[in-house]
């Protein structure tokens, strides 16, 4: 009898490995990222079928938020790139702005004013500053709120502003925000915010979508000022923790790039509430400040392209003088690999800085796998000595940048709800440019000889730890 049943149970096993690995070869994904699936499915019994179910769906056709829908009930002005003045983009920098309004409907706002900041302090006493002169509204949202000092001292100024009669929607990451108190939730909806999680965790056992999450960093106010960029809301931007203290960049608008802002909260509000918010009031008359340009892109499984990547790698291939970047978790797919590859052979000053240490060794080992090749090609590399190099910017050729919440990673391409503004002006890029070359002497270069010298066991570890890069 025992026999029998064993055999029954080998069979069953059979029969839902073979379903599982015909599923995952129908969806025609990246043929590197469905082999290592694969493996996993083939070397770890039982395990890697349950870590195919949590982790591993591919959930991006069925479109978890359908933005698009969305956009045209709302109607909120906006300006295609057939409508640019010529004056607000260079020539060879409209057909990045055309790829990007294709491949995500990032609209282009002209005339908007910009501010960067780069440390913790400044940034949260500008959000806390936006959110104090709030008349009408906030909307916030964040990965992580962590459950401490500068958390509370939101928490506390929100439900201030929601006792006035302020309207507060805050949308966090379940997951990301996993460790928030039930009394500091309650204590906000008690004042009267509107508090949302992002796709909380669900007891559905292969229908999980836990590995798809909210990595978004928004903060809009009267629908007049925004905010985006990297940084969470946590101490150790202020504080630091056992890294060191966390270097990070975000961005403060106001002017028509706000209304793009908006509409992605809107969206993303929609999807947590199923509640459309249509009001115009939402969309006030854009003041007119600088000459410039800003596109707010979106990308995750809500997306048919991995637009912000291919906003990325296109901006990298149109450099004609330099590129710096600001990356965390360096892991490119092979379409950002070679355009950074292409780019520096072809003569384009091209300079990477990642961290020393991040918060995951896995990450740090699969990085410094993929710093050989592009030392190879020219690429100069710095490790940030400083504390933790947590920001996500690129500055190109004094006009171009790119800032927000995606990392250099397939967790960010692919699976993570991400949003990045791409930045078309001059002073914001020479400011950005200027904050990497501070940077860079806080930082130690890898050189390829160094590089080349390091130990056997280095690379047996940063070996291994790519064989997991597609799927981190």
């Amino acid at each position: 009898m025992n026999s029998i049943f064993t055999i029954a149970i080998i069979v069953l096993y059979v029969y839902t490995l073979i379903t599982t690995i015909s599923v995952l070869l129908l969806e025609n994904r990246n043929p590197v990222k469905s082999l290592s699936w694969v493996l996993v499915l083939l070397f770890l019994p039982v395990i890697g079928i349950i870590f195919y179910l949590i982790f591993g769906q591919n959930f991006r056709k069925q479109k978890l938020i359908l933005r698009k829908t969305y956009r045209s009930t709302v109607g909120q002005p906006t300006n295609k790139p057939d409508q640019l003045n010529e004056n607000l983009t260079y020539t060879n920098q409209l057909n990045l702005v055309r790829l990007l309004h294709k491949n995500s409907d990032a609209f282009t706002y002209p005339n908007n004013k910009i501010d960067v900041f780069s440390d913790g302090k400044s940034t949260f006493d500008a959000m806390f500053t936006a959110i104090r002169n709030a008349k009408g509204h906030i909307h916030i949202e964040f990965f992580i709120f962590g459950n401490d000092k500068i958390s509370n001292k939101l928490r506390v100024l929100l439900i201030h502003k929601a006792k006035q009669g302020v309207r507060v929607r805050m949308i966090y990451d379940y997951w990301g925000s996993f460790f928030l108190s039930r009394i500091y939730l309650q204590s906000l909806i008690d004042a009267g915010v509107y508090i949302r999680p992002f796709l909380p965790f669900r007891l559905r056992f292969g229908r999980s979508k836990i590995n798809y999450r909210n990595h978004r960093k928004l903060l809009i106010v009267d629908g007049e000022v925004g905010f985006t960029g990297g940084l969470n809301v946590a101490d150790r931007y202020i504080f630091g923790n056992t890294l060191g203290h966390w270097r990070d960049t975000f961005v403060r608008f106001e002017g028509s790039v706000v209304h793009g802002l908006q509409q992605l909260f809107l969206s993303d509000w929609y999807f947590v509430e199923r509640k459309l918010i249509t009001d115009k009031k939402y969309f006030p008359e854009a003041k007119v400040f600088n000459n410039n340009l800003v596109q707010i892109v979106s990308s995750g499984p809500d997306t048919d392209w991995e637009a912000i990547m291919q906003g990325i790698s296109a901006a990298i291939m149109s450099a004609k003088k330099y590129v710096y970047i600001h990356t965390p978790y360096f892991i490119p797919n092979d379409v950002l690999n070679n355009c950074i590859q292409m780019a520096a052979m072809s003569g384009v000053d091209i300079r990477l800085m990642v961290p020393t240490r991040s918060d995951s060794r896995l990450s740090d080992y699969c990085t410094w796998s993929y710093l050989g090749h592009i030392l190879e090609a020219g690429v100069r590399v710095y490790r940030y000595k400083k504390g933790f190099l947590h920001s996500k910017a690129i500055v190109i050729d004094d006009y171009v940048s790119a800032v927000g919440s995606a990392n250099l990673d397939e967790r960010s391409f692919n699976q993570n709800f991400e949003a990045n503004a791409f930045i078309y002006d001059k002073s914001t890029a020479l400011h950005l440019k200027q904050l990497f070359e501070r940077d860079v002497e806080n930082s130690e270069e890898i050189t390829l000889e160094l590089w080349n010298s390091r130990k056997r066991t280095q690379k047996l570890k940063e070996s291994f730890a790519r064989l997991f890069s597609p799927l981190m």
